[in-house]
């Protein structure tokens, strides 16, 4: 009973949109690459078909920033695919000055297992972002996660965040753009701490004269757009009428662009 179990909740949890959002397509005449005719093409962006063990084929979307020396592994929500999320994906790796790897799951469903009992395995610092009023996923749980993992970074709990709201919190991407500064500075000491004094002495030097732009984010980013989110997040805080429970997360980067908004 418990495989049937799995497969009935399987059904309920996740949400592919149907039909698919995107097709990927070989372009013959540059060698075969592929593309999702429904993105603007670009060149910074490499559409990938990727071989899991079990002989199924996931498509992913590898989005590149010259100045990146991070990667940042993107899973989205239970209802949305590469096509919806394709815009979200290079505005992040834009802001954020990262390389960005997004990808679709194999058939929606194939879950192996519940994170609760795998991040404890996860060896690298971890980010936990939860809002406080979530009526679908309890803030309890990001909370149980974060002190199940191995290496804490600080959390950022949205006070009144819902379930699909929480990029429009100003406290979000400052936050995230924090924690993408702290993980570059600490690989910076690390690789420097494997030289020379002479050479840690110089490579400081060098960051000092600008090597360590791509992680100077807080400073230089216009905030121009802002007022527009605040106003509609203030809006939305002084209602009584409770949040409502959606199913997908990333649905708030449709109402972005409908709207004109960026970060």
């Amino acid at each position: 009973m418990g495989g049937v179990t799995s497969s009935i909740a399987a059904k309920f949890a996740f949400f592919p949109p149907t039909p698919a959002s995107y097709v990927v397509v070989a372009d013959e005449s540059c060698g075969g690459r592929l593309y999702i005719p429904e993105v603007p093409r670009r060149d910074d962006v490499d559409v990938l078909k990727l071989k899991t063990r079990r002989g199924n084929e996931i498509v992913a979307v590898h989005v590149k920033h010259p100045k990146a020396t991070a990667t940042l592994l993107y899973s989205h929500g239970n209802a949305a695919d590469l096509g919806q999320m394709f815009e979200l994906f290079v505005e992040l790796s834009l802001r954020l000055r990262i390389n960005l790897m997004g990808y679709d799951y194999s058939g929606y469903g194939q879950s192996t297992g519940k994170n609760i009992d795998k991040i404890g395995m996860v060896r690298c610092p971890v980010l936990v972002i939860h809002g406080t009023a979530d009526e679908v996923v309890d803030c309890s749980h990001g909370k149980q996660l974060w002190e199940l993992c191995q290496e804490k970074y600080e959390p950022l709990w949205l006070s009144g965040g819902g379930h699909c709201n929480l990029e429009l919190y100003p406290e979000f991407i400052r936050h995230l753009k924090k924690f993408v500064l702290t993980i570059g500075k600490s690989k910076a000491a690390t690789n420097g701490s494997k030289k020379t004094a002479v050479d840690s002495d110089s490579q400081s030097k060098t960051s000092e004269s600008g090597t360590s732009d791509a992680f100077e984010l807080s400073t230089d980013l216009p905030e121009a757009s802002r007022n527009s989110l605040d106003s509609r997040l203030e809006k939305s805080k002084k209602t009584n009428k409770p949040e409502k429970s959606r199913m997908s997360t990333d649905h708030v980067d449709r109402f972005r662009r409908r709207k004109g908004l960026v970060w």
